[in-house]
């Protein structure tokens, strides 16, 4: 289906009355948009991949009615089909037209010009047509073999605030803060004097973060032992395979906030080693 504005592309405007303005992305390709009788011309500073053009917005904000718009070639001017049309469309909107000095064709100061640019609009929307409807038929083909679509259920913020803390295979206090299909974020707490059990993870690795209280953490990974003070604003990480254990020493909770890769896989995944305290 062609667009009501491509339709009214059609309509006929008195380009005699107006200026030519030209469009450039490099500063060579001035002399030869002088030479089509531009009266002033807008080149882009930097070239390349920028998605950002400043100079093309000046000069659309700059014309007016009957003015005509000349580059060297539409590429110079659109990254795209659909971004072709979609500034001749702007174009029509305003009152001007275009004119691309390599390809005659695309002249739509000229009745063939512009109904070359319609079929083109024409043809997008029947690109834009094939494509929704291969992404139909995949997603009915997908959906056939069990396939589920849609984000993944989750706890909503309110929910996970009042999430009921649970106790870790080495006996901290543990609530789930939230999860993906990459990882997961849980809060573990341990009383004030207390001493965890000393553990391992089978497949997973975790990262902490320290939130409050004091206390000493434990780790033993291959031939490397270590005991190192946490604390408020302390991070360490827990490789896969890694033996550990943790005290808290203070008079608060020991607290802290651990991201772990993958997901928790559930009950199994920590064993009890023979742990330092």
């Amino acid at each position: 289906m062609i667009t009501e504005g491509w339709q009214i592309m059609n309509h006929d405007f008195d380009f005699d009355t107006g200026d030519r303005v030209g469009y450039a992305r490099v500063s060579t390709e001035r002399e030869q948009l002088q030479q089509a009788g531009c009266v002033r011309i807008f080149a882009e500073k930097i070239t390349g991949a920028k998605r950002n053009r400043p100079e093309l917005e000046r000069l659309l904000d700059y014309l007016r009615s009957g003015d005509v718009v000349v580059v060297t070639r539409l590429d110079r001017l659109a990254r795209s089909t659909r971004d072709l049309l979609d500034i001749a469309e702007r174009l029509r909107r305003i009152g001007s037209g275009l004119w691309s000095l390599a390809e005659p064709w695309a002249d739509t100061t000229t009745p063939a010009g512009r109904m070359v640019l319609t079929v083109f609009a024409g043809i997008a929307e029947f690109e834009r047509s094939l494509i929704a409807e291969r992404t139909r038929r995949g997603h009915e083909a997908a959906q056939a073999r069990g396939v589920e679509f849609g984000p993944k259920p989750r706890l909503s913020d309110e929910q996970l605030s009042h999430s009921r803390a649970v106790v870790a295979p080495d006996g901290s206090d543990v609530r789930l803060l939230s999860q993906t299909e990459r990882g997961s974020m849980a809060h573990f707490s341990l009383a004030p004097g207390a001493i965890s059990k000393a553990v391992a993870h089978r497949t997973i690795e975790e990262i902490w973060f320290f939130l409050g209280g004091r206390g000493r953490m434990w780790r033993h990974l291959d031939e490397r032992k270590e005991v190192v003070d946490v604390h408020e604003g302390v991070s360490i990480t827990i490789p896969t395979g890694t033996h550990f254990q943790f005290r808290s020493d203070s008079d608060e909770p020991l607290q802290a906030v651990a991201i772990t890769m993958p997901p928790w896989p559930g009950a199994g995944e920590a064993y009890e080693v023979e742990g330092i305290w």
